[in-house]
C-alpha cells in the first residue's frame, strides 16, 4: 500500500449510538475511523465502532500494531474502547495519543470510564502492550519513517483535536467536534490550516443552518454549509459529511446529500456522506 490512504468509516454519529431500522443506510456508531497509509494502521477516535474495527482486526489474525489517535475525550469518542477486544490480547501493541485533562492525564482519563463503578473491568486488564502519549493542539507526530500528522485546535467544549494526516504527497484531513463562528461568518483558520489542498476532507457537519441557528449555536458542531464553504476555500478534492446527528435520519441524510451534489454540480469538488462499512483509498 505504499504510496496510498485508505480509509474506512467504523462509526460516523455523533453524540450517541443510534442503531435501528432508520439509521441502518448510514450506521448508528459513534466515531472511528481507520486509516492505513504505507504499513502503519492509524485509529481516529474510540467510539462505538472501534468494537467492529476490533471484531474485524481478529479476523486478521494477530500480532495488530496500530496508532490510536483521540481528537479528544468526550464520552461518544472513547466509549469503544473497553469493548476493543484486540487490546486485551498479549502481543498487540497499540500507541494510544490524546490530550491531557487538567490535572488527569490521558491515561487518567481513560482509566476512569472504566472505574468502579462505572465498569467491572479496569484498563489495566488489558493484555496488550498499551503506551500513552500526549499532544497539545499545534503539535506534529511522526508515524514510521513516512507517515505525518498535524494537529490544529478546534472549536470545542473541553476542546478537540483537528487532525491532518500526510503521506506520499496524499493528504487526509478529520475535523470532527468543531464549530464556526456564525457572528462574523470568517472561516476558521485552524480548519483551513489543516484542509488546504487535502484530498480528502472529513468534517462535522451535524446540523442544518436552519437547526443551528434554532438552538445549537454554542454546542461545539457545524452545518453542512460551513462544510461546502470551507472546502471550496481550502480547494480540496473530497469532502465528507461527518458526526451525524442522532435524530438524523437515512432518509434525511440522503435529501442532505442530494442538496449538497445539486450545490457543487459544476465543481471539481465531490461531495460524500460518511457511511459504516465501504473502503476509500486516496
Amino acid at each position: 500500500m505504499t504510496g496510498s490512504i485508505r480509509f474506512r468509516f467504523w462509526g460516523v454519529r455523533g453524540s450517541i449510538a443510534t442503531p435501528g431500522p432508520k439509521t441502518v443506510r448510514y450506521g448508528g456508531n459513534t466515531p472511528c475511523v481507520e486509516v492505513q497509509a504505507s504499513d502503519h494502521r492509524i485509529i481516529l477516535d474510540g467510539g462505538t465502532g472501534l468494537r467492529c474495527l476490533g471484531e474485524g482486526l481478529m479476523r486478521e489474525g494477530q500480532p495488530i500494531d496500530a496508532d490510536l489517535v483521540l481528537t479528544h475525550t468526550h464520552w461518544d469518542h472513547i466509549q469503544g474502547i473497553p469493548f476493543f477486544t484486540p487490546a486485551f490480547i498479549p502481543g498487540n501493541t497499540f500507541r494510544l495519543h490524546g490530550q491531557n485533562k487538567g490535572p488527569y492525564s490521558l491515561k487518567k482519563v481513560l482509566e476512569g470510564q472504566m472505574t468502579d463503578p462505572n465498569f467491572p473491568v479496569p484498563l489495566s486488564i488489558m493484555g496488550s502492550e498499551l503506551s500513552f502519549h500526549e499532544l497539545e493542539p499545534g503539535d506534529s507526530l511522526k508515524i514510521g519513517d513516512d507517515v505525518l500528522i498535524k494537529t490544529r485546535p478546534m472549536r470545542h467544549p473541553n476542546e478537540c483535536l483537528g487532525i491532518r494526516i500526510e503521506h506520499a504527497g496524499r493528504v487526509l484531513v478529520y475535523c470532527t467536534d468543531t464549530e464556526h463562528d456564525p457572528e462574523s461568518g470568517e472561516l476558521d483558520e485552524n480548519v483551513l490550516a489543516l484542509a488546504d489542498g487535502a484530498d480528502v476532507f472529513i468534517y462535522d457537519a451535524m446540523y442544518t443552518e436552519e437547526s443551528y441557528r434554532n438552538g445549537k449555536v454554542g454546542w461545539g458542531h457545524s452545518t453542512y454549509t460551513e462544510a461546502l464553504r470551507l472546502a471550496r476555500a481550502a480547494k480540496v478534492r473530497k469532502l465528507f459529511f461527518f458526526h451525524h446527528d442522532p435524530y438524523s435520519e437515512d432518509d434525511f441524510l440522503d435529501d442532505q446529500l442530494r442538496w449538497a451534489r445539486a450545490e457543487t454540480v459544476s465543481e471539481p469538488l465531490e461531495v460524500f456522506m460518511s457511511r459504516e462499512g465501504p473502503s476509500y483509498e486516496i
